[in-house]
């Protein structure tokens, strides 16, 4: 079970700091790039099976502390970098919580083995009709 954005809020801390890249003097002075630091072991937000699945399958993600850090800086404001930062980590965590459904082999119906036999039927014969007559003298 995925929480919601704000509860997700509550538990994460941001780090700032001077983004590189285009923004002229703005890069220079103004701290826009946002690290989003969450730490899922500390997290009250889900249990332990899903800290347990969590941690299985974002192991290159986390850090030795148990923190999943994501970075923005694709926006030239602190606030629109700090909410990318949050929806990239729910999103993360939503696909990382998603248990995929085991597949269910079945069976080819008899009716459409029996139209494809049919059918190989008609195209031999139809071949076999095209060749020339073979005389026995």
């Amino acid at each position: 079970m995925t929480p919601g954005k704000e509860d997700l809020i509550k538990e994460v801390s941001f780090k700032t700091s001077r983004s590189g890249g285009k923004g002229g003097q703005n890069v220079n002075k103004v701290s826009t790039k946002v690290e989003l630091i969450f730490n899922i072991r500390n997290s009250i937000l889900f249990s332990d099976e899903e800290k347990q699945l969590l941690s299985e399958k974002l192991a290159k993600r986390i850090d030795l502390e148990g923190n999943i850090h994501v970075i923005s800086q694709a926006d030239r404001s602190q606030l629109a970098n700090k909410e990318d930062a949050i929806e990239k980590t729910f999103v993360i965590l939503t696909k990382a919580l998603h248990i995929q459904k085991k597949r269910k082999p079945t069976k080819v119906p008899k009716s459409v083995v029996q139209k494809r036999l049919d059918t190989k039927l008609v195209t031999s014969s139809k071949k076999q009709s095209r060749k020339r007559p073979d005389f026995d003298f």
